[in-house]
């Protein structure tokens, strides 16, 4: 598989990856499992981010032993009166432009008062491949509307989905997720989680593995983490039996600090590079 495609497979896996710490607004949260949410699984409180805040991974790439830098990616939160406009953007570093180009933005608006997606638009350009990707949400009435084709002015298709109510995309669920308060939770419990894209819901499982303290962060320094391993799908990119794992910070931000994952052939991570605007201080930093 080539670099390039390397790339993007990581990108798409920290879309996932990172928000599937958690059961999603529309599954059902079994009863060791408790949250700050209110128990109607359509509504959720913001107390986890704020907007101005600022994510950025960078990602490598393990081949033969030797972990190469590939790109980065970038989580950020813009306000936008009643709704957060969340924006990803993944690419690849200049220094591979000669082999492969990554070139991704993903953008969802959710509404502020529940944090569910309205609206969310996937652009694609990884080498010569093109894709554009619009979702409408009617949260009320669990429709989907999707028009799909290689920009914006060259839409091929159209579609209509019915779907579960408060259904969120692969970027809302991100957000969402860092507002459950995860203290409850017991070791090996598997949450669900459910999210649309490509024009499919994904039902998948993520495994909590409880606390882990003092976690080295390359260039970061240590801290206190929770860590979750997501189900992935098996195929091309997963070997059977992959273990995901995920370490988010174990302090009211839940901030995501870094991702490893097998592929097929290699393996990849993501690991926070930088952080602005947080809502609170990183209480879950250790001191040196």
């Amino acid at each position: 598989m080539k670099m390039g495609i390397k790339v993007k497979c990581l990108i798409i896996c920290c879309l996932l990856l990172t928000g599937s710490f958690n059961g999603s607004s529309h599954a059902d949260v079994s009863p060791s499992f408790r949250s700050t949410t209110p128990a109607d699984p359509c509504f959720s409180h913001n107390s986890a981010f704020q907007s101005g805040e600022t994510l950025v991974y960078k990602i490598f790439y393990n081949w033969n032993f030797i972990w190469l830098p590939a790109g980065e990616i970038s989580f950020e939160v813009i306000d936008a009166e009643d709704q957060y406009h969340y924006r990803v953007v993944g690419k690849t570093f200049d220094s591979y432009s000669w082999l492969y180009v990554v070139e991704d933005y993903f953008d969802s608006w959710v509404q502020k008062s529940d944090l569910l997606p309205r609206r969310s638009i996937k652009s694609i350009k990884e080498g010569k491949y093109r894709l554009y990707d619009k979702l409408t949400f009617d949260q009320s009435a669990g429709k989907i509307h999707n028009e799909r084709g290689k920009a914006i002015d060259d839409i091929r298709e159209n579609h209509n989905f019915e779907v579960s109510a408060c259904l969120h995309d692969m970027v809302s669920i991100f957000y969402y997720c860092r507002n459950i308060d995860f203290s409850e939770s017991q070791v090996g419990e598997k949450l669900p989680i459910k999210i649309f894209a490509d024009k499919e819901t994904w039902p998948l499982s993520v495994t909590f593995k409880g606390k882990s303290p003092e976690k080295n962060i390359k260039g970061k320094g240590k801290f206190n983490t929770l860590q979750f391993s997501p189900e992935v799908i098996e195929g091309d990119l997963f070997p059977d039996d992959a273990q995901v794992n995920v370490w988010v910070t174990d302090d009211e931000n839940k901030m995501p600090l870094i991702i490893e994952s097998p592929l097929s052939v290699g393996s990849v991570k993501a690991v926070l590079k930088e952080c602005k605007n947080l809502r609170y201080d990183l209480s879950a930093k250790v001191d040196d």
